[in-house]
């Protein structure tokens, strides 16, 4: 019997002997990829061309007559460009699917014999890919609105870093977040502040009018309609149906990965494990075959490459 997810008992769970028995080698991981990023059938990624063929390219196996070109499954995804084996992907989605505290580069290095640079993009390039399993707008609500900051601790830095008499999110990343309780679906930014007009911003764009908003005493959320508080500065955490404990719980999650996965997590990078988070969190009751199935289908249309992934940017956001 497949192992189930704690927390998740009615989940069907692959175990690693399962895992290894559906992808035995790379040419097994390719076809699985193929059938979920083309489920309607193989088609060129450059034309949209569906009456494509065979070739007996070393690396492109299939032609589009209509544009010349060679291509494989990678062309237009997330593994465009990528040396990495299919076989190798495979694992690395299932790693990312079933490891609720997330996959350190560290760890894909090890477990699956590349280099720890390759390991690092590859994973970066995962988190790409969740974006749009975080993207969820339209809620309907009741929601819950909350905000979180990520950043070192002002005690563990040198002291020609620290700057005196900060507290609280000072010098830190916040993350906006808003989880809709009928559907049980998440989604986070960063923001760039956490002022009103940012949060308002925020909130429109992923609730619909009369969505019913709860929220904490942050005075950020003045001023919003069909809206009720809690006051934790009070010791005031639930009040009939007024709380933010969902949000609270993903924050909790999140932070786990942040100290005991990855240890650090910088600004420039750290919306894509937002979405990584978020993503998850969205498909967890899926079964783990399922799960997988929808990273590889979301893979589709996206490109991350390394000059982009380490050129300096402006906080992604709100």
């Amino acid at each position: 019997m497949s192992q189930q997810a704690p927390g998740k008992s009615f989940r069907k769970g692959i175990t690693i002997v399962e895992l290894f028995k559906m992808f035995p080698d790379n040419k097994t991981a390719e076809k699985w990829f193929e059938s979920r990023i083309w489920k309607d059938g193989r088609k060129c990624p450059i034309c949209k061309n569906t009456n494509t063929k065979e070739s007996t390219h070393k690396t492109m196996p299939y032609r589009c007559p209509k544009c010349r070109r060679f291509f494989s499954v990678k062309k237009g995804t997330i593994m465009e460009a990528s040396n990495i084996s299919y076989q190798n992907w495979a694992i690395a989605t299932y790693l990312f699917a079933v490891s609720l505290k997330g996959v350190s580069s560290m760890r894909l290095h090890r477990d699956l014999g590349i280099a720890q640079s390759s390991a690092w993009f590859m994973v970066h390039r995962l988190r790409e890919s969740w974006k749009q399993l975080a993207g969820i707008d339209s809620m309907e609500g009741p929601v819950e609105i909350d905000e979180a900051y990520f950043g070192g601790k002002e005690s563990n830095k040198h002291a020609d870093k620290k700057q005196p008499h900060s507290q609280g999110g000072a010098n830190k990343t916040s993350v906006a977040g808003i989880k809709d309780r009928a559907t049980n679906k998440i989604s986070a930014t960063p923001v760039a502040e956490t002022t009103q007009a940012r949060l308002t911003e925020f909130i429109d764009s992923h609730t619909v009018k009369q969505s019913k908003k709860y929220t904490d005493e942050n005075r950020a959320y003045c001023g919003l309609d069909n809206h009720e508080s809690v006051r934790h500065s009070v010791g005031e955490y639930v009040r009939g149906q007024a709380h933010v404990n969902g949000m609270e719980s993903f924050w909790a999650m999140m932070r786990r990965g942040y100290d005991g996965t990855f240890h650090h997590v910088s600004e420039q990078h750290l919306h894509r494990y937002v979405n990584e988070f978020a993503g998850r969190h969205n498909i967890r009751p899926m079964d783990t075959g399922d799960m997988m199935g929808a990273v590889a289908e979301n893979m589709s249309g996206l490109r991350l490459t390394y000059k982009d992934l380490i050129a300096p940017g402006n906080l992604s956001g709100v």
